[in-house]
C-alpha cells in the first residue's frame, strides 16, 4: 500500500503537531505506511515539547497530492485550514473534535469526532481501542497536546475526559503535569522576539460565517502589553491581509495565560459583529473580552451565530 500522510491544519499548534505525529505512531504500529507532516512553522510552545520529549520536528509541507494520494486529517476538517490541493487526494480518515465546516468526500471515510479538548484524547481512546501501548515518548506529546488546548485545564472546552487521558499519560512520560505544562505554556507565551508576521499567522485560522469571511488569530502572553504595544504596527499588517484576502473580519486574540481574560483587535467591515457579540464597545479597535480563553468554544460559535442572523 502507498504511503498516506497525516497533518493538521495550517498554522499548526501543539495538538496539530503533537497529534499528527502520534497518530502516525500508532497507525505504522498496525502497520500502514504513514509520515506525518506539517502545513508550517513551529511555535515556540510545540518547540519545547517536543525537544523536551527529543521528538523530530515533522517535515513541512506546501502541498501533498504531488506526494500520495491518500491523507487523515488530524485536529481540523474545514478545507480553507487544510492543504492547498486538499481536493486532489482522498481523505481517508478525520480525527477531530472541531466543528465541523466546508467539508465533503467523493469516499465513505472513517470519521471521529467527539465534543472533547484536544484531539489527542480521542487517540488516546484509540489506542486502548486497538490494544496498543502508548510509548513514554508519544505520551509526552499527547500530554502536551491537552495542556496545550486546554490551557492547563483552564479553558471552558476542556472536559473530564482530557483531565483523565492527561493523568494517564502523565505517568506514562513520566512527568509532573502542572510544573511541566506552565513552563511549556510559558514557552509558547514568550513573544518578544517574534516578528509582526509571526505574531498574526503562529496561530490563525480562517473561517466562512454566514456571508462573512473571518480570519482569527490568536497568542498567549504573560502580559498581553508585551503584544499590544506594538498595535499601530499590527494594525498595518492586518489591514493588508484584510485587503489580500477580502476578509470581512480579522480577530486578533491575545490571552493571559495567568488571569484567562482576552483582549481582541478587531479589524474590518463586520468588527462591530464583535461589539454585538461580547457586548462590549471598541475603543482604538479593542475591547477586553473577560473569561474568553477559547477561540473553539467562546468566539467562533459566537461569533458565527451573530454573523449569520
Amino acid at each position: 500500500m502507498a504511503k498516506t500522510l497525516i497533518f493538521g491544519h495550517k498554522n499548526p499548534d501543539t495538538d496539530t503537531i503533537c497529534s499528527a505525529i502520534a497518530y502516525a505512531d500508532l497507525k505504522a504500529k498496525l502497520g500502514l505506511e504513514v509520515e506525518a507532516v506539517r502545513l508550517g512553522e513551529i511555535s515556540g510552545e510545540t518547540q519545547y515539547a517536543l525537544t523536551h520529549f527529543k521528538a523530530e520536528t515533522p517535515r513541512l509541507v506546501e502541498t501533498v497530492a504531488n506526494e500520495v494520494e491518500t491523507v487523515i486529517l488530524v485536529d481540523h476538517n474545514e478545507r480553507q485550514q487544510s492543504a492547498a490541493d486538499i481536493d486532489q487526494v482522498r481523505v481517508l480518515e478525520v480525527i477531530d473534535h472541531h466543528r465541523i465546516a466546508n467539508f465533503e468526500t467523493s469516499h465513505p471515510l472513517y470519521y471521529r469526532a467527539e465534543p472533547v479538548g484536544c484531539t489527542a484524547t480521542i487517540l488516546n481512546k484509540l489506542y486502548k481501542e486497538n490494544g496498543v501501548a502508548i510509548e513514554p515518548q508519544i505520551a509526552g506529546l499527547m500530554l502536551s497536546a491537552i495542556i496545550s488546548d486546554s490551557l492547563l485545564f483552564k479553558s471552558p472546552t476542556c472536559t473530564e475526559q482530557d483531565v483523565a487521558a492527561a493523568k494517564e499519560l502523565a505517568a506514562i512520560a513520566g512527568v509532573d503535569t502542572e510544573a511541566y505544562g506552565l513552563e511549556m505554556l510559558k514557552a509558547g507565551a514568550d513573544v518578544r522576539d517574534k516578528s509582526i508576521a509571526q505574531l498574526l499567522s503562529l496561530d490563525a485560522k480562517e473561517f466562512q460565517m454566514g456571508s462573512s469571511k473571518v480570519e482569527i488569530a490568536q497568542v498567549n502572553a504573560v502580559d498581553t502589553s508585551d503584544v499590544l504595544v506594538r498595535q499601530a504596527e499590527l494594525e498595518t499588517a492586518i489591514n493588508a491581509i484584510v485587503s489580500e484576502k477580502g476578509l470581512d473580519l480579522f480577530l486578533f486574540v491575545v490571552t493571559d495565560i495567568l488571569n484567562s481574560d482576552s483582549v481582541a483587535l478587531a479589524i474590518g467591515s463586520a468588527a462591530g459583529a464583535v461589539e454585538k457579540a461580547y457586548n462590549v464597545t471598541l475603543a482604538d479597535n479593542k475591547a477586553v473580552l473577560k473569561g474568553v480563553v477559547s477561540r473553539k468554544a467562546q468566539i467562533v460559535p459566537v461569533l458565527t451565530e451573530t454573523l449569520s442572523k
